[in-house]
């Protein structure tokens, strides 16, 4: 069977004439959701669907999708609650030094020093670079920006992450 990567949940329909509201959980919504983009809808008890992006538009914080042959709310209704997922064939080659979210989340982060920090537990998005939550063991979670500065190597094949931690970073520990 396939993989797959979640990339958002069909929280609604919108309007009657079958489009749906999406709560996107992607980091590329213009290529996820572009049309003639394949993703395979998964609900509870049925069996996935696989459906073909007809038009897609933003409004207000979620993505508005219609789907290639469903042209009513009557025949969207059933994908509410749905979990919309991209097989990861699909997925297109990045560039060096770009990543996306899975193959990151999950890495353990150590500092230069060879200390080991923790783990990536999520990536939070909110402004101009991407912030790594890195889960330690008996302490806060740290925030690391994703930065030339902080970020010096990721070894996906060791599943490990070298940082150098900015001055001041840590100092709030005691």
């Amino acid at each position: 069977m396939a993989e797959y990567l979640e990339v958002g949940k069909i929280v609604n329909t919108q309007g009657i004439k079958g489009e749906v509201r999406v709560m996107s959980l992607t980091d590329a919504p213009e290529e996820r959701y572009q049309k003639g983009a394949k993703l395979t809808v998964f609900l509870k008890d049925q069996e996935p669907v696989e459906l073909t992006v007809a038009s897609h538009r933003k409004h207000k914080n979620f993505d508005l999708l219609s789907f290639e042959g469903y042209t009513s709310i009557n025949e969207v209704e059933v994908f509410r609650d749905g979990i919309l997922m991209v097989a990861k064939t699909e997925l297109s080659n990045l560039e060096n030094n770009e990543y996306y979210y899975y193959e990151i989340i999950g890495l353990d982060v150590y500092e230069e020093t060879g200390e080991k920090l923790g783990q990536v537990k999520e990536i939070l998005a909110p402004g101009a670079n991407d912030v790594w939550v890195v889960q330690r063991e008996g302490k806060a979670d740290l925030l690391l920006p994703f930065i030339s500065s902080v970020v010096k190597n990721i070894d996906l094949d060791k599943q490990k992450v070298e940082v150098e931690i900015p001055e001041g970073l840590l100092d709030d520990e005691n």
